[in-house]
This record gives C-alpha cells, sequence and structure tokens, in this order.
C-alpha cells in the first residue's frame, strides 16, 4: 500500500513555509477542508435550484407575473456578480477561509428575511442580501481548493467540487418538490439554519488559513466595480422587463462608464479588482469566455424549465422538482470521467466534446411529443446536464492553471464571475423571451439554450487550433 507524502510544512499563518503555493494538504487534513468546502458549496447551490423550482408557487402567492417572478433568480445572481471580484480581493486581503465563514453566516441571517417576506420587493432584497453571502463563499472556494490540493491533483479538486454543485442541483429540486408538497415556500428558506449552522463549524474548525495580504483591496476599485457591473445588470435587467428605454440606455452608459474607469484606475496595480492582467492571457480569456457562455446556455435551459414543465406540459410542481433532479444526475454522472480525465485531456478537447452533448440534451428536448412521459423528459435533461458537468471541469482547472502563484483569489473570483454572469445573463434572457414571446416562449428559451451551447463549444475548441500552431513551429 503506497502511502501518502507528509503536508508540507505550514507557518503558524497557514502558508508553507518552503513555497509561495502549499504543494495541498494530505490524509484526514485534506478530507476536513474539502468537507468544509463541499458544504458552503452545497449551500448556496441547494438554495439557488430550490428557489428555481419554487418560482410558480411564489408568482401566484404574491400575485406577480413569471417575468416579474424571475427577480427572485436575478436579485441572488446580480448581487453575487457585482461582489464576486471585490469580495475575492478582500479573501486574498483578510484570508480566504475568513471570508467564506463571514458568508455562511450572511447566508443564514439573509435565509430568515427570504423566509419571512410577505411581498416580492422583500423577498428580492432578502435574496440579493443572500447572494452577497454567497459570493463571499463561491468567490473563494477554487482557491481553497488551489490551498487543499496539489497541482497535480487539481483536476480531482474541481471534479469533487462538480460533484457538490451537482447534488446541489439534484437536492434542490426533490427537496422543494417534497417541501412543497406538504407546506408553502418559505419553508424552503428555513432549512438553510441547521445545514448552514453545521457548514459554520466545520468552516471555522477545517479550513486552511492562507497567507493574508499586507496591502487593503483598492476601495475605489471596488466601487467603481460594483456601481459598473451593477448599473450593467440592472440596465439590462430593465431591457429584460420592458422597463423605461431610456433609463435602461442610461443605466447601460453609466456602468460602461464606470467599468472604463475602472480599468484604467487600476491598470499599474499588482492586485487589481477587476483582472484584467488575467485575461490578457490567451489559454485564461478563451477558458473565461467558453465558461461565460456555457453558463448563458445552462440558465437559458433551467430557468425556462419548470415554466415549460408546468405551464406547457402540464406537470404538477412536486413532478416538475423531480423531473429536473435529472440535470444533476447527469452532472453527477459525469464525476465518473472527469475525476479519471480531466488532468490528462486537454480542456479544448474535453469541454468541447462536453459543451455538444449538452446542445444534443436540448435539441432532443426540443423535439419532445405533445405528452411525453416522465422518462422521455428524464433522459433529454440528464444527457444536457451530463455534457455540462464534462464541460466545466476541465474548463475551469484551465482557468486556475493559468493563473501565476500569488493569484489564486483573482482568478477564483473570475471562475466564480465566469459562471454568475452567465448565470445572470442567462436569467435575464429568459425574462425578456417570456415577455416577448407570450406563446411559446418556453421553447424559445431551449432555442436559445442550443445557440449558446454550440457558440461556446466553438470558442472551446478554438484552444485546439492554438495548441497545433505551437506544436508546427516547435
Amino acid at each position: 500500500m503506497t502511502t501518502r507524502p507528509p503536508a508540507p510544512p505550514f507557518s503558524a499563518s497557514g502558508l508553507s513555509s518552503t513555497a509561495d503555493v502549499p504543494d495541498g494538504l494530505y490524509g484526514a487534513a485534506r478530507t476536513r477542508a474539502m468537507t468544509a468546502v463541499c458544504l458552503s458549496i452545497l449551500l448556496a447551490l441547494l438554495d439557488y435550484a430550490i428557489a428555481n423550482v419554487a418560482l410558480p408557487d411564489i408568482s401566484a402567492d404574491l400575485h406577480a407575473t413569471a417575468s416579474e417572478t424571475i427577480w427572485v433568480v436575478n436579485a441572488y445572481q446580480l448581487s453575487s456578480l457585482i461582489s464576486l471580484l471585490p469580495l475575492a480581493a478582500v479573501g486574498a486581503w483578510i484570508g480566504y477561509a475568513r471570508l467564506s465563514i463571514i458568508g455562511v453566516i450572511l447566508f443564514m441571517v439573509s435565509s430568515v428575511g427570504c423566509a419571512m417576506a410577505p411581498t416580492l420587493l422583500e423577498l428580492s432584497l432578502a435574496r440579493a442580501v443572500q447572494g452577497l453571502g454567497a459570493a463571499c463563499m463561491l468567490g473563494v472556494n477554487t482557491a481553497l481548493i488551489r490551498f487543499i490540493y496539489p497541482k497535480k491533483e487539481l483536476g480531482r479538486g474541481i471534479t469533487l467540487n462538480m460533484l457538490m454543485v451537482g447534488l446541489g442541483l439534484a437536492l434542490g429540486p426533490s427537496v422543494a418538490g417534497v417541501v412543497l408538497a406538504f407546506t408553502t415556500w418559505p419553508w424552503l428558506f428555513w432549512i438553510n439554519i441547521p445545514f448552514g449552522a453545521l457548514t459554520l463549524f466545520l468552516a471555522q474548525t477545517s479550513l486552511p488559513r492562507s497567507e493574508p495580504r499586507s496591502e487593503m483591496p483598492d476601495p475605489r476599485g471596488a466601487l467603481l466595480c460594483v456601481v459598473g457591473l451593477g448599473l450593467l445588470g440592472l440596465g439590462g435587467d430593465g431591457f429584460a422587463h420592458g422597463n423605461n428605454v431610456l433609463i435602461n440606455v442610461a443605466l447601460l452608459a453609466t456602468g460602461v462608464l464606470a467599468t472604463a474607469m475602472l480599468v484604467r484606475h487600476e491598470a499599474d496595480l499588482s492586485q487589481p479588482i477587476l483582472p484584467v492582467d488575467l485575461l490578457r492571457g490567451s489559454g485564461f480569456r478563451v477558458a473565461f469566455l467558453t465558461g461565460l457562455f456555457g453558463y448563458i446556455a445552462s440558465n437559458f435551459f433551467l430557468v425556462s424549465l419548470p415554466f415549460a414543465l408546468n405551464q406547457h406540459f402540464g406537470w404538477s410542481a412536486t413532478a416538475t422538482g423531480l423531473l429536473m433532479t435529472s440535470w444533476a444526475a447527469g452532472l453527477i454522472l459525469s464525476t465518473n470521467v472527469t475525476k479519471r480525465l480531466a488532468d490528462r485531456i486537454p480542456a479544448g478537447q474535453m469541454s468541447s466534446a462536453g459543451l455538444l452533448i449538452t446542445a444534443t440534451g436540448f435539441v432532443a428536448f426540443r423535439l419532445l411529443p405533445e405528452a411525453p412521459g416522465a422518462f422521455d423528459i428524464a433522459w433529454r435533461i440528464a444527457v444536457a446536464g451530463f455534457g455540462f458537468g464534462v464541460f466545466q471541469v476541465p474548463n475551469n482547472r484551465a482557468m486556475m492553471l493559468s493563473a501565476t502563484a500569488g493569484r489564486e483569489g483573482g482568478a477564483s473570483g473570475m471562475v466564480q464571475m465566469a459562471r454568475q454572469g452567465g448565470q445572470t445573463l442567462g436569467a435575464m434572457a429568459v425574462a425578456m423571451t417570456l415577455r416577448i414571446a407570450m406563446t411559446g416562449g418556453t421553447m424559445t428559451c431551449v432555442d436559445g439554450g442550443i445557440l449558446f451551447a454550440v457558440t461556446a463549444a466553438m470558442l472551446s475548441a478554438s484552444r485546439l487550433l492554438g495548441a497545433g500552431r505551437v506544436r508546427r513551429a516547435g
């Protein structure tokens, strides 16, 4: 039996005393730390999936239209999106573990607000705070995994991360379906309290403490980042919901100006809030754009799916939750592939294949008969979820390994930015589509998912052309 090498020596601050980036943890220390990370991921994604399934019930109970109720998703996503990069910088300053712990606490408090919200506005505001807590956890989880696993095994750590994503998405619809069968939607948020308490305990006692940076994150840059991304998000969401055109144009223009000012302000900083320097590398840039388009595709499908199953095909909320579990089941099955191959097969090959499988699942769903059975629906969703799992792991791994030592926080934030940005844009696109295409809007959303999945696959495959040129030059 082969034994693991001992973990490298750690200083009191938690970093290796022999290298800038520690070579990971081993044995029980790795297990405990990774359990804490996985539970924080599960906490955030479980709640996202639960809210998604509950949208039709929330819409009816709070007397809001389907398009308006998408704000329950958008508030969470937009809040996470605008805060991810500043919080990733804060994590590098105060320590990634400490920020994750703060996120768990914030998430629990805001869950109480969601459960007690009497109106759509108050629910959306509580969801925005919940999204901020999720950003604290998700914005640094990939950086924490980089400290938990050695570089040669990073693909395994990201695969386990993906497994937790699958479990969160799997448990979310199932839990939502069961809860909604016996009680009302506020209980979907109350269940976060005991689960959050367990996550908080493990995070406090097990996460590795990285060396805090001496310099404080640039406050002006953080403000410009929040303002720029926030106004861009609000302007885009305004167009999605058909609000005043002039106001939306003003929001978008101001958001672009604030973002441009941010890039100029941080041009000479070694640790910028918006890590444009990482995007200058072609490998990182292509991986980021591939992730962004891939997540737009997934949310085009997933956010519209409850409405498609409930309103187009006539399935109940409980049945809808169970059918949506098929996506996560496909994700979980994909981990058997990614854990073996993600560290060996180039992302340009593996991610492209996964995205094409996802597009195939979407096309199969689009071709469903008028009155499909449960199995007819489930296998199509599972195929799409399987392909999405195959795509994510190698693409995220490519992003993390493209970053230099000391930039783990920025790279982790950008990994989550691709996810949150894609999900937010996808949710906005669904709201716009459902508003404009009153008849057949849900199937039009599936068409959008197909288009973006194929586009992401083409972006991913472009990495193969670059690799071919390098080999010929050599």
